[in-house]
């Protein structure tokens, strides 16, 4: 039950809040899908008091997985942890048509919403966006969340995009990983019925200043507890232990950030021996050398976190 933190929006049924970790896609070696170890991850981040799980973004390699994958992932997830906290499902592709497609999979497979991210590597216009967002909603019976991330895809939303998004039945919120915090308080301010979740380890105390209901975080991949502390300091009051602990993640964050790039979370999982492995990254993504490996270790245990 939310108390001092932001309330979801009232067009949002899930009701999502808190920490809603992007949970990893485990490998076997030879870089096949590990679907028990994908959905143990998702039953870690929700043992530990996750309130939602989110399958498939950019943390979950989802651009490197085959459109059955996919599917299986979310299938995998669901079996595991379906009814004990929300799991939103990424669906998004370049194409609306293959949006879609994972869109109705991911709600046959039980998922309690669909994250959207904004199609990629070709320019979206305003009428572009409207038209795919639509299409993606009325093919479904779910919640719809925008993933907004132009860093990554190329394509940001205006404000004014935004607020047309806003009038579609089942569009229930965004998750905003642009860092752009006028952005997203101007976001928040013009569509108070819609769910705002930080998208960045970087933004999650000032996400709930500015109106988030919750954080989607790479952080929380690996310790959710630390984020879970972090939300709940905030919710009931608490701003100074919150402030506190954000300190602690951008620490953390920046342990994480050494080496290559996303190769930080698989790592710290292997540190923490949680009795579930990762596995690999999928080319041409790539693990920690032994060396940054060491690094990792020693800044964690440093922080109290090993």
């Amino acid at each position: 039950m939310v108390e001092d933190a932001p309330e979801p929006g009232a067009n949002d049924p899930l009701d999502l809040h808190g920490v809603v970790p992007p949970t990893i896609t485990a490998f076997d070696d030879d870089e096949s899908v590990d679907y028990e170890a994908t959905a143990a991850h998702a039953r870690f981040v929700a043992d530990r008091g996750a309130h939602g799980v989110f399958p498939l973004g950019t943390n979950g390699e989802f651009p490197l997985l085959t459109p059955e994958e996919r599917d299986d992932v979310v299938e995998a997830v669901v079996e595991t942890i379906g009814g004990d906290v929300p799991v939103i499902a990424g669906v998004g592709a370049p194409s609306t048509r293959e949006t879609v497609a994972r869109a109705e999979r991911a709600e046959m497979a039980g998922a309690d919403g669909v994250v959207v991210v904004t199609p990629y590597y070709y320019p979206l216009d305003h009428d572009g966006a409207l038209s795919h967002y639509r299409r993606v909603a009325e093919s479904v019976d779910l919640p719809v969340y925008v993933y907004h991330i132009p860093s990554k895809t190329g394509n940001s939303l205006s404000l004014e995009t935004l607020d047309a998004l806003a009038e579609i039945d089942n569009l229930a919120g965004l998750k905003d990983s642009s860092k752009d915090v006028p952005w997203l308080g101007q976001a928040i301010d013009a569509n108070p019925e819609l769910t705002f979740l930080a998208g960045s380890d970087s933004l999650l105390f000032p996400g709930l200043e500015v109106g988030c209901t919750g954080m989607v975080s790479a952080v929380a991949n690996v310790f959710p507890e630390l984020v879970v502390d972090l939300y709940e300091a905030y919710d009931v009051g608490d701003e100074d232990r919150a402030r506190e602990l954000q300190s602690t993640v951008y620490d953390v964050r920046d342990a994480l950030k050494a080496g290559p790039y996303m190769a930080g979370v698989k790592t710290a999982l292997d540190l923490r021996d949680l009795g579930f492995a990762p596995g690999p990254l999928r080319n041409p993504l790539r693990k920690m050398d032994d060396e940054d490996r060491d690094a990792l270790a020693a800044d964690l245990s440093e922080l109290g976190l090993l």
